[in-house]
């Protein structure tokens, strides 16, 4: 399992995908096989956290190959991102809340024996053991194992949801504020109150086609309780006006030349390195470097088109002394950063999440009936 840190080589892997897997996507997407064997899923997750490919180049290519009532399935997996992404936008105080209580909580946990068991894969659960393993070998697992690992860590470990997040955000290559926060809190029950999710053995069994045995669960677990209730902010997703500035890059979109704003005229892009210094969730050496490797990639691709372009650590963004425009981090460690160094920038947003995120106010399966809507506006 390789994922190699080039737009190149995403773009490659895309392709492969929708000319042999896509069509049995649908009826083979739950099933982990193990991680030699991912050609039923398309494992493009890590690319497009960091915008290396877009949801609208993923969904253009696939409905140009089968129709969206073939591909229904993948189209809905492809825009869940999108979805958990305008949820955050829309309450940003849940990401805010969940990095106040992860730090409460690694206070009382730091010497926990169950806890420290789960992270270094030594509970008496063969599975989850060896996806542990899996995730820091590979920094990715499969969607249903995520579902499992985190039912398991929070239901049958009984550990904290926040820790468990927290240590998917320190190995997944993929790893986003986002679908990261709002998955674990849905898994827990917390973030549609009252539903959540519980791992069982025959699922496990049937769907990672009988690899494991003797799982012994708790199956029969009461959803976690939150007591808060989140508003929804009023938002301005508008963008400002260009007006020949530099332009600042997050991780989140490295791949400009394919961008809403690659024919507008910039004095000098940036692309900003946020490196552990400034993170509240420290990540692994493997996913600092993986997303070093991404960024060089951008630089690279930018410099053979000569654009004039640096690579920049996040402290010194306050040091560019003429005007610059960004393109929106969305809701995470970067615009984190920004805030509470009171860096008040304008903001670029793409078409895509201007358009979608008004769709966000309420469930996903309220956001899927304006899906053939959305997909309309860009195809």
């Amino acid at each position: 399992m390789k994922f190699e840190y080039s737009r190149a080589k995403a773009i490659e892997k895309l392709d492969q995908f929708i000319e042999k897997n896509l069509s049995e996507y649908s009826k083979l997407r739950n099933f982990d096989f193990g991680p030699g064997k991912r050609s039923n899923v398309s494992c493009l997750s890590p690319y497009i956290t960091h915008g290396i490919i877009s949801e609208k180049e993923i969904l253009k290519k696939s409905l140009s190959k089968l129709s969206f009532s073939k591909i229904e399935k993948f189209v809905q997996e492809i825009l869940w991102r999108t979805y958990w992404k305008g949820w955050l936008e829309l309450r940003p105080n849940v990401w805010t809340d969940y990095l106040f209580e992860l730090n409460e909580i690694k206070k009382e946990f730091q010497n926990n024996k169950e806890y420290i068991s789960a992270i270094e894969g030594k509970t008496n659960i063969e599975c989850f053991n060896e996806w542990v393993n899996e995730l820091k070998e590979n920094n990715y697992l499969h969607n249903h194992t995520r579902m499992w690992f985190a039912s398991i860590w929070i239901f049958t470990l009984e550990l904290p949801w926040q820790l468990g997040a927290e240590f998917f955000m320190q190995h997944l290559y993929d790893g986003d504020a986002a679908s990261n926060t709002l998955g674990w809190r849905w898994v827990a029950g917390v973030q549609t109150q009252g539903k959540h999710y519980l791992a069982s053995e025959w699922n496990i069994k049937k769907f990672t086609n009988n690899r494991f045995n003797n799982i012994k669960l708790n199956e029969n677990a009461t959803p976690k309780i939150s007591k808060k209730n989140y508003s929804i902010m009023k938002q301005d997703f508008n963008n400002k006006n260009i007006d020949n500035r530099n332009l600042l890059i997050f991780e989140n979109n490295l791949s400009f030349e394919t961008t809403d704003f690659q024919n507008d005229k910039f004095k000098k892009i940036y692309l900003i390195s946020n490196k552990n210094e400034n993170r509240s969730i420290k990540l692994s050496e493997k996913v600092i470097k993986f997303k070093s490797l991404l960024i060089n990639d951008q630089k690279q691709r930018l410099n053979d088109k000569s654009i004039d372009c640096d690579v920049v650590d996040i402290s010194e963004i306050k040091d560019i002394n003429e005007k610059v425009i960004a393109l929106y981090p969305t809701v995470g460690e970067n615009l984190d950063y920004l805030n509470s160094n009171n860096l008040k920038l304008d903001f670029l947003y793409r078409k895509l999440d201007q358009y979608s995120w008004q769709y966000c106010n309420k469930g996903f399966y309220n956001f899927k009936n304006y899906i053939p809507k959305i997909i309309t506006s860009f195809n």
